[in-house]
């Protein structure tokens, strides 16, 4: 056993102790003390993924990734790891890659030893039960399910089904019941023997990197760990080693015309590369993801956007390895631009071959290893769980000092190593993979696994060349110094050193709300600033306008605010329920310059009416496509229409939208900025006049002068969201088909609307959420195995507080997993009664825990606080009284809560129920269309009928009366 020592190189401002030690079982280990956590992590990874897969066996590592989580020898009970997990204020999950496996959780830091204890177990006597293993191969067979209509799934397996077949790349590796039941049973292999045996094979100590993060100190940490972790046996199994490329020459030099699923057209152009992770000093991809990827002006995508051909662009290191690598460029193409492939692929080569022409520059790089550094050093602290993932996947990659740094500091300028990777992006090297809906018909392959249809043809060297010369002769240029980088990172010296947020100016033209950083001593800040526009959503038509205002905003400011975004200053405009929002966050010094520039662009705001025929193409398919979202996703869509008054249904949005020109938009606009308030929230490293002068200046820009942009609002004009109280006692439901007819998933959303907010019922309904939570997925996906996507969530809609089950699933029909669901709350009712004084305790104990838990950066900070003005609740000291009521809170309260509003015939319950029928089920839509009303439980036929006749909960929102000074 050993402790190396080893300087590990970290950010400036980080102030936690690490140690690198090795057990007596050769497993690597770093441990992290951090006094100011609130929760403690660990995260395992194992070098085995599904490149391992043995022959004839695909998804067998990610299925043993599924059953470890069930139970072990020494806590044989099932699913008590993640019980235990769950009541003590964590989460826990892993991933599958093709090299690794990631098993991870979080805990309140006073439940850790027990935790940590629990998830050694994995690694040490994992029981595998012949029951178990057989129902949770439905799980994975449901997760790939869910996955079968993705594009993203099936663009990634198509890439590698055109590959060396006996290559590890070329595997499937999620698994299915088809390749992990089926077929070992007719080869007459017991897939829990084949389990077991792969599970021996590979998991060895020797071969696993755990991460271990807790309050505690050092040495206190470390003897946890040797106590815990020496067990694990270490077989001295060597890496998984890959032979020869995964593209051969056939491979390569090919075009690959594909049908997505949704509307639209992508181009994905690929190299194999020499990996970077053997220069990742050096950082040649980076460089070059820079320079390819770069949107200002003279840029590849700044040419083909200006040309109308493209609506994005990105360039990065993909799929990689120690052995082989790829160069990927994604390009969404419009309608104009997927006429013009061949255009794009020639201008795609000439910048490379502008690249190879200038040479490797010392000062693109140096300026990029400049960004990078303050980046690193001055990185925001990120929740643990996430944080030991990251760093874990690092340790068996990179040499300890940069177990934290990973490839994230480019410091060796070494333009050899640059123009290396830089010869491999050549014609002779290239797969180009071109999505488009045109090619339906025109294909005549289908890829095995995903149904993907497909056709390959080769392109010459020659072809590409010719491309090239017809490509348009535009001036492509390397991007210019970027002046968005912060030189000042000085902290200000605040005197009011406020806890909660203050009401530093109040006009009848805007609010501003004021939170100094008090916390994290960071040189950033973040800006909100909520355009109440009530002309915004008084129709589709508007709501659609909106939108594409929003948007064409982004489109004009992109060339410019590009460089903001590459220096770590990130900024959004979007479209609201009731107007419009402005948003920044990162680093204060330039900050001011960014938003002057934002606010410029909505006051003198023209519509060019070339960019509004591109952005209208864009949210058109946008809409197209909500029919192709998970069956999951629809039902929430449909839940929110219900319950919120005042929104538009996506179908207005898809009918009106063809009829809309630019001279619309340039008649609405003015409109909509005629009449506004502005809500703003400023926090960070900024003092209260600069917080003042920023929202003074803006007020300047749009309400002063002889003929003001925005006037103010009438008081009878301040949009709010109302949310539609269902009735007492009544369960409603809403029957819908799947949007997409070949989707076999279902899905259902059971809500159960409770109260406005309120501290003391707020905390019954989430110490009921917290001990129900995993009892409900034990029941409903462990045991019964109704789908992958099973959850218990809690639901606060404007302040309307609820809690929902949202289940995903081919197996059965909604209709059945809403009785179901009823079944579990008969089922916890009796634990609920049956719970003990102390068990009782405990969950009280975890839930102040997880109140009490501190805001790990700026962001988290902001954005509760922003929710609190938002929706207009305004309690900032919410956690304090929450805590409080929690601690007064009795068990006959939770039962008589539970039995008032939860329970199965509760007289005072609200239930909504959205039922979306896949293909598989839609026979028993037509029966529930056939249904007649019971007396408790109605049919919502017509949404909009539905809410008309319901009345609405008071908003927390009383207009500009709503603040007091």
């Amino acid at each position: 056993m050993g402790e190396a020592a080893v300087e590990i190189v970290k950010p400036r401002t980080d102030t936690r102790e690490y140690r690198r030690i090795v057990l007596r079982n050769s497993l690597e280990v770093l441990l992290i003390s951090d006094p100011d956590t609130d929760k403690a992590a660990a995260s395992m990874s194992v070098s085995v993924g599904s490149f391992s897969d043995p022959e004839g066996f695909p998804g067998l590592a990610h299925f043993l990734e599924h059953m470890l989580f069930y139970a072990s020898e020494k806590y044989p009970l099932e699913d008590s790891y993640s019980k235990y997990i769950t009541e003590h204020g964590g989460s826990t999950n892993a991933f599958t890659a093709s090299e690794h496996t990631n098993y991870f959780f979080d805990v309140n830091y006073d439940c850790f030893e027990e935790a940590l204890d629990r998830f050694a177990q994995f690694f040490v006597k994992p029981l595998m039960s012949a029951d178990a293993t057989t129902r949770e191969i439905k799980a994975v067979d449901s997760e790939n399910k869910k996955n079968l209509l993705s594009d993203a799934w099936r663009m990634d397996q198509l890439q590698k089904h055109v590959s060396a077949e006996g290559h590890p790349y070329h595997k499937f590796s999620t698994g299915n019941r088809d390749t992990l039941e089926v077929k070992p049973k007719e080869k007459g292999l017991d897939t829990r023997h084949e389990l077991i045996k792969f599970y021996e094979e590979h998991y060895s100590a020797n071969l696993m990197h755990l991460v271990v993060y807790t309050k505690e100190s050092l040495d206190k940490i470390q003897s946890l760990v040797e106590h815990k972790f020496q067990e694990i046996q270490n077989k001295d199994r060597s890496n998984f080693h890959i032979c020869g490329q995964p593209c051969t020459s056939e491979h390569l030099e090919v075009l690959v015309k594909t049908v997505p699923i949704k509307q639209g057209h992508k181009l994905i152009v690929v190299w194999p590369i020499t990996p970077s992770i053997h220069n990742y000093k050096e950082g040649p991809c980076r460089y070059l993801g820079h320079l390819i990827g770069h949107e200002g002006k003279g840029s590849l995508f700044y040419i083909l956007k200006t040309l109308g051909w493209a609506t994005s662009l990105s360039a990065w290191e993909e799929d990689w390895t120690r052995e082989f690598s790829f160069f990927e460029v994604v390009i969404d193409l419009t309608d104009a631009g997927h006429e013009h492939m061949q255009d794009i692929v020639g201008l795609l080569f000439k910048y490379i071959s502008l690249l190879r022409q200038t040479g490797v520059c010392k000062w693109i790089f140096d300026e990029l290893s400049a960004i990078c550094e303050t980046m690193f050093h001055y990185q925001d602290k990120i929740p643990s769980i996430d944080y030991v993932v990251n760093v874990s996947s690092n340790m068996e990659l990179y040499p300890p000092k940069d177990w934290l740094v990973g490839s994230s500091l480019p410091s060796k300028f070494s333009p050899d190593v640059i123009q290396k990777v830089l010869d491999e992006l050549a014609p002779n090297n290239v797969r180009i993979f071109w999505e488009s809906k045109n090619f339906e018909g025109h294909t005549d392959m289908v890829e095995p696994w995903y149904g993907t249809a497909f056709s390959i043809e080769k392109i010459t060297v020659s072809m590409i060349q010719q491309w090239m010369l017809a490509a348009p002769n535009e001036h492509l240029h390397l991007p210019d110094p970027n002046d968005f980088i912060p030189t000042d990172l000085s902290l200000k010296d605040v005197q009011e050193k406020a806890k909660f947020p203050v009401l530093l100016r109040k006009s009848s033209y805007s609010t501003l709300w004021y939170k100094p950083d008090t916390m994290f001593s960071t040189p950033k800040a973040y800006v909100k600033i909520d355009f109440n526009c009530p002309f915004a959503s008084s129709s589709p038509e508007a709501d659609v306008l909106t939108d594409i205002f929003t948007r064409l905003l982004m489109d004009y400011l992109n060339e410019d605010a590009y460089y903001a975004e590459v220096a770590g200053l990130y900024y959004c405009l979007s479209n609201t329920d009731s107007g419009f929002q402005v948003a920044m966050a990162g680093y204060n010094h330039k900050l001011g310059i960014l938003l002057e520039t934002v606010v410029e662009k909505i006051a003198n705001f023209k519509v060019k009416p070339d960019r509004f025929l591109v952005i209208k193409e864009l949210v058109t398919k946008g809409y197209q496509n909500l029919k192709f979202q998970q069956p999951y996703q629809q039902a929430m869509c449909y839940r929110s229409l219900i319950l919120h008054d005042n929104t538009w249904p996506w179908m207005d949005g898809l009918e009106v939208i063809p009829h809309l020109e630019a001279d619309d938009l340039a008649k609405f606009v003015p409109m909509l900025l005629s009449r506004a308030f502005l809500e703003c929230y400023i926090a960070g490293n900024i003092e209260p006049k600069e917080a003042e002068s920023m929202i003074h200046h803006i007020e300047d820009i749009f309400y002063s002068g002889p003929r003001p942009i925005c006037q103010p609002l009438f008081p009878s004009q301040y949009l709010t969201n109302r949310v539609i109280k269902l009735d007492r006692g009544m369960s409603y439901f809403y029957p819908a088909e799947g949007l997409n007819p070949s989707d076999e998933n279902s899905a259902l959303v059971h809500y159960i609307q409770v109260h406005r907010d309120d501290f003391l019922p707020n905390v019954k309904l989430q110490l009921f959420a917290l001990i129900a939570k995993q009892q409900a997925f034990h029941q409903l996906r462990s045991v019964e195995q109704l789908g992958y996507i099973t959850e218990l969530m809690l639901r606060n809609d404007s302040g309307i507080h609820g809690v929902q089950f949202m289940i995903q699933s081919t197996v059965k029909g909604p209709g059945h997993i809403d009785s179901r669901i009823e079944e579990f709350l008969k089922m916890f009712e009796f634990k609920l009664y049956a719970m003990s004084e102390d068990e009782f305790k405990s969950n009280v104990n975890t839930l102040v825990d997880m109140k009490l838990e501190k805001y790990k950066n700026l962001w988290e900070e902001s954005g509760f606080y922003w929710q609190e003005i938002y929706d207009g609740t305004l309690k900032f000291d919410r956690t304090e009284a929450e805590v409080a009521a929690l601690k007064k809170l009795t068990q006959k309260e939770l039962i008589d809560f539970f039995n008032e509003h939860i329970k199965v015939g509760a007289p005072q319950k609200k239930t909504l129920s959205v039922r979306v029928y896949g293909c598989l089920h839609t026979s028993e839509y037509a029966d529930e269309q056939k249904e007649a009303n019971q007396p408790i439980q109605v049919k919502i036929d017509d949404i909009f009928q539905f809410r008309k006749s319901q009345p609405l909960y008071g908003s927390f929102k009383g207009g500009l009366g709503h603040v007091k000074l």
